[in-house]
């Protein structure tokens, strides 16, 4: 009896946070975009990924800034919320694990209807091996009488590294259960690009847990197609423009917290990646850096609005 009522309770809990949240969306519908969240990666103590001349931390700032900029400009009634405007890890934290969760919580107590994070890539150089001939090598074995000479012909290779030839654009969102057949549409590829918070100590929400299952209900319900939507816009921008797109994706074998950790609809934009030469000259100059602005600024105008449209087959799917 005991074991029933503890597993009852967690499907009640969901099933109520669902519909209050269901109840919540049908009054509020259109909804309103109200804040925006601009999350520019890295900062500070954590530079991010390294180009020739540039950083992660620079560059991911600059662009987000200016993204702002615009908005501001174009949307004046949208209140935007930087997680930072210089150099630092958000909110002067001293860790990244600190500045992650400053990131997130800024995010959900400023009431956030939309968070975009802004990162750039990058890729570790190719390692090769190339068979150069055996090496006659010679070594005794045993003792005493049983001691005896071996001789073997052991492979010699040589080593070297080529630069990676990975570039273009990527945009990430939180695909919750990576097996349930909504995200489909969500590309998982093996290589290890993108942001690794597998690298920090920072705890993923324990999807165990029957608060969490609830939370990941609720994100399923009311977020998940908001963000691949969005995510889908942005990719589809930046390929107008000429860039090469990487698609929208999700790791199989790693989260990335500030998806993970925010109540609303989210994304993280990879512009490029600052391993690779033409990419790292694009994402440094202005004209780049304009051009993906306005490719943000034309992703957000199409996602608000239709968020925003009172034209219910317009909000099918949502």
């Amino acid at each position: 009896m005991k074991r029933t009522f503890l597993l009852v309770v967690p499907v009640a809990i969901s099933i109520l946070l669902l519909s209050f949240s269901g109840k919540n969306q049908e009054q509020q519908k259109p909804a309103l975009l109200r804040t925006l969240i601009i999350d520019p990666g890295h900062g500070g103590i954590d530079p991010g990924a390294r180009g020739k001349y540039s950083t992660e931390a620079q560059v991911s700032l600059d662009v987000a800034l200016k993204f702002g900029k615009a908005l501001e400009k174009e949307f004046p009634d949208l209140k935007i919320v930087y997680t930072r405007t210089t150099d630092v890890m958000p909110g002067n934290k001293r860790t990244k694990d600190e500045g992650l969760r400053y990131r997130a919580n800024l995010a959900n107590e400023s009431g956030g209807d939309l968070f975009i994070a802004i990162h750039c890539n990058s890729a570790p150089p190719i390692r090769h091996r190339e068979f150069v001939r055996n090496k006659t090598v010679s070594y005794y074995t045993g003792k005493g009488k049983k001691r005896r000479k071996v001789t073997k012909k052991v492979p010699q290779y040589r080593y070297w590294t080529s630069p990676n030839p990975a570039h273009g654009t990527e945009t990430y969102i939180w695909a919750v259960n990576k097996n349930d057949a909504k995200v489909n549409a969500v590309n998982n590829l093996s290589e290890d690009y993108g942001e690794m918070d597998s690298t920090t100590t920072i705890q993923m929400p324990d999807p165990n847990d029957p608060a969490e299952k609830a939370r990941m209900l609720i994100y399923a319900q009311n977020f998940f197609k908001k963000s691949l939507y969005l995510a889908d816009l942005v990719e589809k921008e930046f390929v107008a423009s000429g860039r090469f797109s990487r698609g929208v994706k999700q790791r199989n074998h790693a989260g990335i917290w500030v998806l993970q950790a925010t109540g609303m609809p989210s994304i993280l934009v990879e512009l490029g990646f600052l391993s690779n030469p033409s990419d790292e000259k694009y994402l440094n100059s202005e004209d780049g850096q304009a051009e993906m602005v306005e490719d943000l600024v034309n992703a957000f105008r199409a996602y608000k609005e239709r968020i925003e449209s009172k034209n219910k087959d317009a909000l099918k799917g949502f």
